[in-house]
């Protein structure tokens, strides 16, 4: 550890003795038996001088330090020393630092750590109008020296553009610099150190300025004159050029709106912005008509739309440009004089009758000749006709106003050169009324009046309806029967309505109601009258004045009977005789049941069928005798066997019907008998391969087909019905057994 101190010492020393160890201090004793001097030692301790190291020195010494210093890296450095024994290495005094700082020289250059720049400035910006702050760091020390004292100068950029050597700040060095002149300025700004004086660093950046625009420019229009044509037919809406004032400005501050200044433009054009707000679109406003006028000349305005008042000594912002439009001629279709007709004419005419005239000419050839039709749609009804010359229209039928008042009519006129060019006009005929209808009753009028009522009691009152127009309802006049004997009285309120009374004297109650004739009539020319009844009842009232009754009792006479009674003979008849009727259908139906069917019916329906075998062919073919039921097999007869697969010539007689009553099990086993002893009857050969059910049943096959017979024509043997077992009940019943005793 004293090694380390030693070098460290030799160090410092090297360097002018920053540090040094104090001495202590001493006293000396006296020799033995004499007194001395006392030695006395004081504690040693460090003594420290601060000292600079230039960084990266390079002189022709060498620098113990050990390597370069960069003050940048780190400014300063802080050692620890301490003293220790060297034989025991025990610490003689506590550690002790010392600092080592590093002088700061001119090393580094200025930097623009954020560059390059981008700024934007209105054009025809004032002078010194601020346009960004660039900002410059050196890394020396600033509080040493010039090293990091920095002045800004610009490099290029001039004259447009300063800055402040200071504090950074670029500004607009000229007036009215112009966007649309030069839109973007590239300025390099340079940092100096050192003050700026020579011997300095410097380090540069640049800054992009980007002039915005401003509505400095009015709107012109490129040329002075601008002609369009446009054909006639084209309809409202229509296109007919586009107009562009040039506005160098960009954006807002170039949308335009145009106009047209003149009154003879602006009643057949209009003029508007398209969506970019830059072109003018000028359009038909009305229909044109080549032989009417064939050009139009007018004025066409743009204007800005934003104007900025800064600018306003820049303006005006607007120009004018003459617009000269050429109206083209094209086929057209007939014209007619008007846009629509309105004839009239009186209902009831014979056909035949002038209507009224319609008519139309060709523009571009008035002399053309013009066909006339009503289009079919129309006129369904095929009330009216029109001449195809001249347009004249005339009824077909008579004409009812009362059914149909208007009749609006399509007519068609078509040149006859050519049938493409055609126009439609909406004729509307109106039916004139004439006094052709009689008043009538507004409704049907079925009214009471009690019994008890009192002489001049309102009954009803009664309105009347004209459907012609000349004789209204308001001018129709009503009366109804005079006399003393009249039962009731009917007086005319003159409105079209009279009032129906009791008289003074009241009419007798009798079973019928009253009919009371009215007549009506109007005043029309001609006038015209009609005369109906009112029906009224005499009623019993009850003390509120509902009715309670409107017929009196009927009451029975020896003369006859009331038409109640006779109904009541007529149903009670009319149901006796369906009940007899009735009971002799069923007693005859049950007749017809018990009734045994005939002998040719019972065998047709049950076993009677043409169907013929094959004929020896099938015979041959295979061994029938092993299809039959070996049970049922029965000695055969003398004399030559009985073919079963042809039909024979002759036919088995037929066994009686047993007398007595009618038996169906008696009558079945007759019939099966007679069917097993017949070769005639079905079934051939061909059938006989279903006679045959095999041995596992007890009791046989029940098929008939092949079941055997004696020679006497008695059944054979077999089991008995009884030992069938109760399934075959009902069967066993059939074939005559009798039922087992019931215990």
């Amino acid at each position: 550890m004293w090694g380390l101190v030693r070098l460290l010492l030799a160090w410092l020393g090297g360097w002018g003795c920053m540090g040094r160890l104090a001495a202590p201090a001493r006293a000396w004793a006296g020799s033995r038996g004499a007194p001395g001097p006392v030695l006395l030692r004081n504690r040693r301790s460090w003594v420290w001088n601060q000292f600079f190291v230039i960084e990266e020195y390079a002189g022709p010494e060498p620098v113990l330090i050990g390597k370069s210093l960069d003050r940048e890296e780190k400014a300063q450095y802080v050692l620890l020393a301490q003293a220790v024994d060297r034989a025991s290495n025990r610490p003689l005094e506590p550690p002790s630092e010392f600092i080592i700082k590093v002088q700061d020289i001119n090393d580094n250059p200025p930097i623009f750590p954020l560059g390059p720049y981008h700024a934007t400035v209105p054009e025809m910006s004032n002078v010194g109008t601020s346009v960004i702050q660039v900002t410059a760091h050196d890394a020396d020390d600033p509080s040493y020296g010039n090293s990091a004292k920095l002045v800004y100068t610009v490099l290029d950029g001039l004259p447009f553009f300063s800055v402040d050597p200071q504090t950074g700040v670029i500004r607009t060095a000229i007036p009215n610099m112009d966007r649309e002149t030069q839109e973007e300025f590239l300025v390099v700004i340079q940092a100096k150190d050192m003050g700026g004086h020579m011997g300095g660093l410097s380090g540069s950046t640049t800054v992009t300025v980007t002039l915005s625009d401003v509505n400095d420019n009015p709107p012109k229009f490129p040329q002075s004159l601008y002609q369009f044509s446009v054909v006639e037919t084209a309809g409202p809406g229509t296109l007919v050029g586009r107009l562009r004032a040039q506005d160098p400005d960009l954006g807002d501050n170039a949308l335009m709106a145009y106009s047209i200044l003149d009154g003879e433009g602006s009643e057949a054009f209009s003029i508007s912005t398209d969506s970019q707000g830059r072109d003018g679109l000028l359009t038909v406003r009305k229909p044109l008509d080549f032989e009417t006028r064939r050009s139009y000349s007018f004025r066409v305005e743009a204007t800005n739309t934003l104007i900025d008042p800064a600018y306003l000594r820049r303006g005006p912002f607007k120009d004018v440009a003459s617009v000269r439009v050429a109206v083209q001629d094209a086929p057209e279709p007939p014209a007619f004089t008007q846009a629509a007709y309105y004839l009239a004419v009186s209902e009831n005419k014979a056909p035949g009758t002038l209507v009224g005239q319609v008519s139309a000419a060709d523009l571009d050839s008035p002399a053309s000749p013009i066909r006339y039709s009503i289009l079919p749609h129309s006129d369904p009804e095929r009330c009216f006709s029109i001449e195809p010359e001249d347009g004249t229209i005339r009824t077909v039928v008579p004409l009812d106003r009362e059914a149909r008042v208007w009749h609006n009519l399509t007519v068609l006129a078509t040149e006859l050169d050519s049938s493409a060019q055609a126009s439609r006009v909406q004729v509307a005929i109106q039916i004139l009324d004439e006094n052709d209808n009689a008043p009538q009753l507004a409704e049907p009028y079925d009214t009471f009046v009690c019994d008890s009522a009192v002489p001049g009691q309102l009954i009803q009152v009664i309105r009347a309806l004209d459907r012609d127009e000349v004789g209204n309802s308001s001018r129709v006049s009503l009366q109804g029967p005079l006399g003393p004997d009249a039962n009731f009285t009917v007086r005319d309120n003159r409105d079209g309505s009279a009032s129906l009374l009791l008289p003074s004297r009241p009419a007798p109650p009798r079973q019928a109601p009253y009919l009371v004739p009215i007549e009506l009539w109007d005043w029309g020319q001609p006038a015209l009258s009609s005369t109906t009844t009112v029906t009224v009842s005499v009623c019993r009232c009850r003390p509120d004045g509902s009715v309670a009754s409107c017929r009196p009792e009927a009451q029975l006479s020896p003369a006859g009977l009331s038409t109640g009674a006779l109904l009541a003979i007529v149903t009670c008849v009319g149901t006796l005789l369906a009940l007899v009727v009735l009971f002799v259908a069923l007693r005859r139906q049950k007749q017809e049941a018990l009734m045994v069917l005939e002998e040719e019916d019972v065998r047709e329906n049950i076993i009677t069928y043409d169907d013929e075998g094959g004929g020896e062919e099938d015979t041959e073919a295979f061994d029938i005798s092993a299809l039959q039921n070996p049970d049922g097999a029965v000695p055969p007869n003398p004399g030559p066997p009985a073919r079963r697969d042809v039909l024979p010539r002759a036919r088995a007689p037929r066994q009686p019907r047993p007398p007595g009553p009618a038996d169906v099990a008696q009558l079945l086993a007759l019939r099966l008998r007679e069917a097993d002893d017949d070769p005639s009857v079905p079934p051939y050969d061909s059938v006989q391969v279903y006679g045959y059910e095999g041995r596992g049943s007890s009791c046989g096959s029940l098929s008939s087909l092949g079941s055997g017979s004696e020679a006497g024509g008695a059944l054979g043997p077999a089991e008995p019905q009884d030992d069938w077992g109760p399934l075959f009940r009902t069967l066993a019943e059939l074939y005559g057994a009798k039922e087992p005793p019931t215990p």
